[in-house]
């Protein structure tokens, strides 16, 4: 079995890959781009250039990014580790690179208000629109030298209104040069 670190994973919070996967699988949940498309072979509606997506996860198994080592991830349980919040405060990630990719975006996701958490997470559970992206301009991929992101890289955002309890903050690191992106999932308590 391979052992080595891969590619990407939130550091900071603790996402739910770092907390209960050895590393190299936490930084290996890797899936097609695009959340919350279902379908591959999309064309980055702004960069055209950019290599289309391989099949995002299919609902049910996004907090692994479908991968079987990962499944566990999946579950709905009432007992993952929560980092603790409020609606409308400012939160800051980190991600760290083993493997740094040409990146066009990150995309941040909040499970909608009434969501259920004894279901499997799929795009339902979510709201149709990121409630934070930060986006990469250069273009073409190939000859853009700005595309490689920082290690770490830290992003700064203001949470939506949730009401008090478990929520599920989704993260999608987004690829330019793959047909694929980086999932973590963190599990938030809203005081």
């Amino acid at each position: 079995m391979k052992t080595e670190p891969r590619h990407g994973l939130i550091t900071e919070p603790r996402s739910r890959a770092q907390i209960y996967l050895q590393e190299w699988q936490a930084a290996g949940l890797e899936a097609g781009k695009f959340f919350p498309a279902a379908q591959a072979g999309m064309s980055d509606p702004y960069a055209s250039t950019d290599v289309p997506n391989a099949e995002p996860p299919a609902d049910g198994r996004i907090a692994s990014a479908g991968k079987e080592f990962a499944a566990a991830l999946d579950e709905p349980r009432g007992d993952w580790s929560k980092h603790p919040v409020a609606s409308g405060q400012e939160l800051t990630l980190t991600w760290s690179y083993h493997a740094p990719h040409k990146t066009r975006r990150w995309n941040y996701f909040l499970t909608r208000p009434g969501w259920d958490p004894q279901a499997p997470l799929t795009r339902a559970q979510f709201d149709a629109e990121p409630f934070h992206t930060v986006q990469l301009s250069g273009e073409p991929y190939w000859s853009s030298d700005d595309l490689v992101p920082a290690n770490p890289t830290t992003h700064t955002m203001r949470l939506p209104e949730r009401s008090p309890g478990h929520h599920v903050l989704l993260s999608v690191w987004e690829v330019a040069d793959t047909g694929y992106a980086f999932y973590q999932v963190i599990d938030l308590d809203f005081a």
